[in-house]
This record gives C-alpha cells, sequence and structure tokens, in this order.
C-alpha cells in the first residue's frame, strides 16, 4: 500500500478510485462555506487545499484577494514546466450565502450527494486534484506539466483572476476546466460570450398632477429602452438579451426623474459580439430631454469549438470509451473560465462531476459519477503530448 501523508487519503494500486474515498474529500471541501463575499471563507478552503499539495511533487503560489475578492491558488507540478503543458481551472466559490449548509447539508440519498456548491463545482475541483495524486502514486507519470489554478471569484465574472487564467492559459498546450457536466454527463465544447451592460436614464421631474407638461419621464423611456432591448433576442442565432435588474422614479405623483436597468447578454461568436455589444452601446433616447447613458463591455468572450478543442474532444473521448462510458459533447449558454482561454488554447470543459440543481437548495452531484471522471481526468494527464 501506498501511504500519504496528506489529511484526505489512503490510495493502493489497485483502486486508487474509491467512489467513497473522493466522496469523504468533497464532503470536507463542501462542508467549509465559500460565498464570494466571504473571502475569509474561501481563503479557509484555500489554506485547505494547498496543505493537501504539501507531500506532493509541486511548488505553490499563492496570490493575495483584492478587492474584496478571496486569495487564489496556483500548483505547479515540479516536472514538465520547461514547455507548454497541461492547465486545470477550477473555482472554490460558490453562489450560496453564508448558513445556506444548514438547509442543504451533505448528505447522501441513493446515488446523490448533496451539499451547496458540491455540483457547482467542488466536486469537479476535487476529483481533479484526486487524480494529480493518483497520478503521483504510480511510476506512469504525465510527459508535460500540470498547473492547477484554484479561483475565488469565478460566480461574480472573474473580476480579480481573469488577467491570472489568460496568462496561464497563453502558456499551455491544453486547458482543462473542471466545471459540472451538462445533461447527463455530457462535456463541454462551446460556450456563449457573456455581456454585462447598465442603463442609465435621466428625465425632468414635475409634479404629475399640477404640472405633467414640464416633465419628461425617465421611467417612459426605460420602456423603449426594454422595448429596444427586448427586439434584439433572436433565438435561431442563439443572441438572447435579457432586461433582469429595472429601478426608477421616487413617488407615484413625482414623474420620474431616473431610471435604471441592467442588462444580461449571451452571444455564440465573436461576431455576433462585436454586433450586439455596439448595438446595446448604441441605444438614444427617443424623448426630447431625456438622456440615455449605457455602459458595460462583454466580460466573458465566446468560447468557440475550434480546431485543437475538437482534437482534445476527439482525444477525451477515446480515453472514455476505453474507461467504459460514452462522452457527447455539447454547447452551453453559460459562461465558465474556459472562456477567457479557448480562443488561444485547446480547451475542454464540463469535465467536473455530473449531478443537477447548481445554484439551488437541491444540489447534487451522482456519485456513480466519481470515479469515471477522475480516471478520465487521471488518464488525461497522462496522455496528453
Amino acid at each position: 500500500m501506498i501511504r500519504f501523508k496528506g489529511t484526505d487519503t489512503s490510495m493502493t494500486g489497485s483502486n486508487l478510485f474509491d467512489s467513497q474515498t473522493i466522496l469523504d474529500g468533497i464532503r470536507r471541501w463542501v462542508e467549509i462555506e465559500t460565498p464570494t463575499e466571504v473571502p475569509e471563507q474561501v481563503n479557509k478552503l484555500i489554506s485547505m487545499v494547498a496543505e493537501q499539495y504539501r507531500d506532493l511533487p509541486v511548488t505553490l503560489e499563492r496570490v493575495a484577494g483584492i478587492d474584496g475578492c478571496g486569495d487564489h491558488l496556483v500548483v505547479r507540478s515540479t516536472c514538465g514546466q520547461d514547455q507548454p503543458g497541461i492547465l486545470v481551472l477550477s473555482h472554490l466559490d460558490t453562489v450560496h450565502p453564508m448558513g445556506f449548509i444548514a438547509r442543504l447539508p451533505f448528505k447522501v440519498e441513493g446515488d446523490s450527494a448533496f451539499g451547496p456548491g458540491i455540483y457547482d463545482m467542488k466536486g469537479g475541483a476535487y476529483i481533479a486534484y484526486h487524480a494529480f495524486r493518483a497520478l503521483c502514486a504510480t511510476a506512469d507519470r504525465s510527459p508535460l506539466g500540470i498547473t492547477h489554478v484554484f479561483t475565488s471569484d469565478e460566480e461574480i465574472g472573474s473580476p480579480t483572476s481573469r488577467a491570472l487564467i489568460e496568462k496561464e492559459g497563453r502558456k499551455a498546450k491544453y486547458v482543462l476546466v473542471t466545471e459540472p457536466a451538462r445533461d447527463g454527463g455530457k462535456i463541454v465544447t462551446g460556450r456563449k460570450g457573456v455581456g454585462r451592460f447598465q442603463v442609465f436614464i435621466k428625465g425632468v421631474p414635475a409634479h404629475a398632477g399640477t404640472r405633467p407638461e414640464d416633465g419628461r419621464s425617465a421611467v417612459r423611456e426605460l420602456a423603449n429602452v426594454i422595448q429596444a432591448l427586448e427586439g434584439m433576442n433572436d433565438l435561431k442565432r442563439g443572441v438572447t438579451v435579457n432586461v433582469g435588474v429595472v429601478r426608477g422614479g421616487s413617488r407615484p405623483n413625482v414623474t420620474p426623474e431616473e431610471a435604471y436597468a441592467e442588462i444580461d447578454l449571451r452571444v455564440p461568436s465573436f461576431e455576433d459580439a462585436e454586433e450586439f455589444v455596439g448595438r446595446i452601446l448604441g441605444l438614444e433616447s427617443k424623448t426630447e430631454g431625456v438622456t440615455v447613458k449605457v455602459t458595460g463591455e462583454l466580460n466573458r468572450p465566446p468560447y468557440e469549438k475550434s480546431n485543437s478543442g475538437a482534437s482534445l474532444y476527439e482525444h477525451a473521448k477515446t480515453l472514455a470509451a476505453e474507461i467504459g462510458f460514452d462522452l457527447v459533447d455539447t454547447h452551453t449558454g453559460g459562461g465558465s473560465d474556459g472562456n477567457f482561454t479557448a480562443a488561444n488554447t485547446g480547451t475542454l470543459d464540463g469535465l467536473g462531476v455530473d449531478g443537477k440543481g447548481a445554484h439551488t437548495h437541491y444540489e447534487q452531484l451522482y456519485v456513480s459519477s466519481l470515479e469515471p471522471r477522475a480516471r478520465l481526468l487521471y488518464r488525461l494527464y497522462q496522455t496528453l503530448r
């Protein structure tokens, strides 16, 4: 038996991927709640993860958090760092607020294990770590260096980790993203680009009863803006524009002087991004005396299925067949950190656990997915050249 000093596992050569061992490790990560907006909690988990790598052949770099976010952790294998290698991307923050674990405690019912962030994406982050630990227990090491980046702010758009991700992505030959699988275990080979915008409207206040003719309603102009935005939706092209937040006015008897909206844009291609970002930023007022100002940008570029990404998928599909399952790919509207690397480096996403209920009160992973998904990551580490 090969026994590790680390706190979470002992492995035998014949059973490196015991599902219960993996699940026990995931439980420890899940039971440390890590809302993005509570950096001390994220840092607590970052410290645990770093400690679990201490007995492995790696170097650790901890990047201090800024702007109210937690730290990031960069783990590099000591071998193979002299050439472009494998970059693994995982985030440890969750959308669930502190105390949510009382509502959704870790528990196992049949094939489902529940807990905040267990599916999106602590399960995936953990199996990538476990696969690397298994690799270190064998004589057949990876021919390429492996760098695993754990981030703290993906759930709010990766504002403090994007530069780090892009920097590491440019140095890598392959990028593996441990976001959860889709629709029964599908891998992700494409994602829509994501844009976020704010609309600020300024009108002229007046007494709505005695001097309505003096007013210029910002809320009425916001209605014009919403109609224009809703008219941009084009489901055939895969373009969606959603007005998700609106505010305006002060009192019912005052012509509204100000109004505000927040917009979400999803686009499948760079061509669509250029067109629709321009259209949204170019919105103008239709009412004399009322101004419309739009700010924002594309905060995640489209992740289009490139030749290198397609080749990486085909390789993973062959490995999955050898392990004993069929790996099907899909395109999704949700963004991930893979959006930041796909344009320059072959990227494969959705390599995490299978399950359902991301961001909900019933979030769960399927225990039966742990062994095959961990084995797939292990084989990718072993075979990518």
